[in-house]
């Protein structure tokens, strides 16, 4: 019961995902800009008051503390095995998924890429945000692939490891369910029907519509 309980908590913070990128579109309107063709345009108005907002290169830097400046390489230093995790596991995704059956993760669904869009952020700004960018959308997206390889090798949740839970946790088969494993491994296996109906904006959509 504890289990089901979870499952649905789950599908409800899935739903909720859905209505924040929901919401997020409807900024669109309230700060001025519109969406075309996957790029982000502001009204000129509003452009010309975030140029105005900028902050210049000099004082972003000469107002930066010296333990900020001295730690910034050890930030960059993790570029590295940022970049060697999203090869290693676009790699592996690309030659076993398909051996196993089991849908690749489109990575463009994780890497968004348009703070630089913001002309209220300047040089060094942007670079940050396009960094952050970059690290929070490969380890999501490396959480997926892993998620995936879990439903196929061990869909079986934890006892009490709630932080454990990702977006393929509520397909998996209770804790001490040695029945419902050795009868329903192969077709959990298989269960990755839901991502057909999932669009990268989190909307549901029809086969064919992606």
């Amino acid at each position: 019961m504890k289990h089901d309980r979870l499952a649905q908590v789950l599908s409800q913070i899935q739903k909720l995902e859905a209505q924040i990128v929901m919401e997020l579109q409807q900024k669109e309107a309230e700060y001025g800009y519109k969406i075309h063709k996957k790029k982000v345009q502001f009204s000129q108005e509003i452009h010309l008051r975030h140029r105005q907002l900028k902050e210049k290169l000099h004082r972003y830097i000469l107002r930066s503390s010296f333990l900020v400046l001295l730690t910034t390489p050890v930030i960059y230093a993790c570029l590295l095995p940022i970049a060697l995790l999203d090869l290693i596991c676009s790699v592996y995704q690309w030659i076993c998924f398909p051996i196993y059956g089991i849908p690749t993760v489109r990575r463009s669904d994780y890497l968004t890429f348009d703070r630089r869009h913001l002309a209220y952020l300047n040089l060094i700004e942007k670079i940050n945000c396009e960094y952050c960018s970059y690290g929070n959308g490969i380890l999501a997206y490396v959480v997926e692939i892993v998620a995936r390889t879990e439903q196929y090798w061990c869909p079986i949740k934890h006892f009490h490891c709630v932080k454990c839970a990702h977006k393929r946790y509520k397909n998996f088969l209770n804790f001490g369910d040695g029945e419902g494993y050795a009868h329903q491994l192969d077709r959990i296996r298989k269960e990755f029907g839901d991502l057909e109906f999932t669009s990268k904006d989190g909307q549901e959509a029809k086969k064919g519509e992606r």
